[in-house]
């Protein structure tokens, strides 16, 4: 779904690019198509806004965790966030560029794309809890991460549960 939302954009960057390269004496302040392809290789959507935070990591089984998220689904190893609604709303889907390339728990690679289900009562401001799964051996593959400064970006909504 994304490679054919990315090509519709695509297609509709260079038809909207067409008329201000047109003439010779035309002069474009900015370029779309080339914004579209940055986004496309950084998993960013122009226009969107970037944000440092700081994260945290919980897992399945510490003391106050529950299976269920803030919406009522089922914590995704890897994929649930929590958030300040604040700041990020719950529903909305952000893409983590640091986590692009970490081992998911079905033995996939993570395509850097973490879902806001989930709230907490420490999660204020710039800062987000990463969900890592079953047990404290689950955070291994974010033991890596400088969580002091993750380069967090929305980039859509999803309705009812996050894809598990």
């Amino acid at each position: 779904m994304r490679r054919t939302l990315a090509g519709i954009l695509a297609f509709m960057a260079m038809f909207a690019a067409l008329p201000a390269a047109a003439g010779p004496d035309s002069e474009r302040a900015s370029d779309p198509l080339g914004e579209l392809i940055a986004g496309a290789l950084t998993g960013s959507i122009p226009g969107s806004i970037e944000y440092k935070m700081k994260a945290t990591l919980y897992h399945a089984g510490a003391k106050g965790i529950r299976a269920l998220d803030s919406l009522g689904c089922k914590v995704v190893a890897m994929r649930t966030l929590a958030v300040d609604t604040k700041v990020i709303p719950r529903r909305t889907v952000v893409f983590i560029k640091e986590t692009v390339g970490l081992p998911m728990p079905n033995g996939e690679t993570h395509d850097g794309y973490w879902y806001a289900s989930d709230i907490g009562g420490a999660i204020k401001g710039n800062k987000i809890d990463m969900f890592s799964g079953q047990g404290a051996s689950s955070m291994k593959p974010l033991a890596g991460l400088n969580l002091t400064h993750l380069s967090v970006t929305k980039v859509g909504e999803f309705k009812g549960c996050p894809p598990e």
